[in-house]
């Protein structure tokens, strides 16, 4: 790579040894992905703050003990914990990893990250970057948001390389960063009826779609014409789940994607998939291994519920009571329950027994308590990775249908999904 002056410097050592080490591991990602110059970068959200073994709590103390400064705003990713509830994940029965994750929470606002552990930074005004910054993102949805929805731009950024990324202000000049690397190369072409299309279930189930249609490619959607930031967020975690989706372009709706022409760069697409209704239920039976019988567990909020969502929640459930055989956790940020509070939606919420979760989410491991046997959830991300991270059954539906299974005690799907 060809360095500015100031950052061989760095690489040196002259601006202390965890910068240098820093430098060391940017130099590397850079050669890695054939860059031959950083960029500088204006933000990053982390996810090295994230508990995933004793190697993530060493590289953090080196940093501190070595007076690492941030050199841009940066922003946390979800924990292992909830710090407001020590029950979801008891000490005493997972000491080694609640002690980790809590060092890591403490050291990580030491550095100066602003606490926000959160999946989805993007609901934050502090968050959300604007379009064309150059930034750092390292959760999957995130970065697929921050790159289709608000055209932003960065690549998908590992542990330990996104807070180095932080600490110099700098990244390699590849990939999403650059123009040329943010072009469509694979058309979805979505052939279904405006029903279908306004249906809260479709970006969930197309997400999956996308992902495992074109792996780590870049898919311009064409067809669907419209879709709220809630569709967008519920795509972009499901296409970055099933495969390495970290941007995509819907013809029409994505800043960068006016038309299909623009999101292509002018250029034939290289691939083209067809998506219509039996596509989607195929994608549908994968997700949901159970479609009747008792539910012990509903879990939304995979990623981050917002407000809207919760507005939506409180719509459905009217001030009814969930079954006290149901365990109804509804993952969220700080920022988002402080809305909640204001409106007194958190009160009339609890009083119906939902538990609100901040701070991690419910698919990790370890299970969180209450995650048990059958679980329902509206989230595709959850309902791809909980079988096999958690050891549950999963039933996938709409919120109205959470809802009304978490009411009942047993799961209750609306027979309309047979129009898709």
């Amino acid at each position: 790579m060809r360095l500015t002056s100031e950052e061989a410097d760095w690489l040196a050592g002259s601006a202390g040894k965890a910068h240098q080490l820093a430098m060391r591991l940017l130099v590397a990602a850079g050669e890695a992905t054939g860059a031959s110059t950083f960029v500088p970068i204006e933000f990053a959200h982390i996810n090295s703050c994230h508990y995933s073994g004793q190697l993530s709590v060493d590289f953090a103390e080196y940093l501190l003990a070595e007076g690492a400064t941030l050199a841009v705003p940066t922003h946390t990713n979800a924990s292992l914990i909830d710090q407001h509830c020590p029950d979801l994940r008891p000490m005493e029965r997972f000491t080694t990893e609640v002690a980790g994750a809590q060092r890591l929470m403490e050291i990580y606002e030491e550095l100066g990250c602003s606490a926000m552990w959160s999946c989805a930074p993007y609901q934050e005004h502090a968050g959300r970057p604007e379009f064309g910054q150059q930034i750092v993102g390292s959760e999957s949805n995130a970065v697929s948001f921050f790159n289709s929805a608000l055209g932003a731009r960065t690549n998908k950024y590992g542990d330990m390389l996104d807070i180095s990324a932080a600490v110099v202000g700098r990244v390699p000049l590849s990939g999403l960063h650059t123009d040329a690397g943010r072009l469509a190369t694979h058309e979805v072409a979505v052939e279904l009826d405006d029903a279908v299309i306004d249906d809260p279930m479709l970006p969930h189930l197309l997400g999956i779609l996308i992902g495992q249609t074109v792996g780590t490619s870049i898919p311009v959607i064409s067809g669907m014409g419209r879709v709220d930031e809630d569709g967008v967020k519920a795509m972009a975690a499901a296409a970055a789940t099933s495969g390495g989706v970290e941007m995509f372009h819907i013809a029409g709706v994505t800043p960068e994607a006016p038309t299909l022409h623009d999101a292509l760069g002018g250029r034939p697409a290289r691939e083209r998939t067809t998506v219509d209704s039996d596509a989607l239920q195929t994608v549908r039976s994968q997700l949901s291994a159970r479609s009747s019988g008792p539910v012990d567990a509903i879990c939304l909020g995979t990623p981050h519920f917002s407000i809207t969502e919760f507005a939506a929640l409180q719509s459905a459930l009217d001030g009814r009571p969930i079954s006290p055989t149901v365990t109804m956790l509804v993952t969220t940020s700080r920022a988002v329950l402080a809305e909640l509070q204001l409106r007194g939606w958190d009160t009339s919420l609890t009083e119906s027994g939902v538990q609100i979760v901040l701070d991690t989410c419910t698919y990790y491991p370890p299970r969180a308590s209450g995650v048990q046997g059958t679980v329902m959830t509206n989230s595709a991300k959850w309902a791809y990775y909980a079988p096999g991270m958690l050891d549950v059954h999963v039933a996938f539906g709409r919120l109205a249908d959470c809802v009304e299974s978490a009411v009942r005690g047993e799961v209750t799907v609306a027979g309309d999904w047979d129009a898709l």
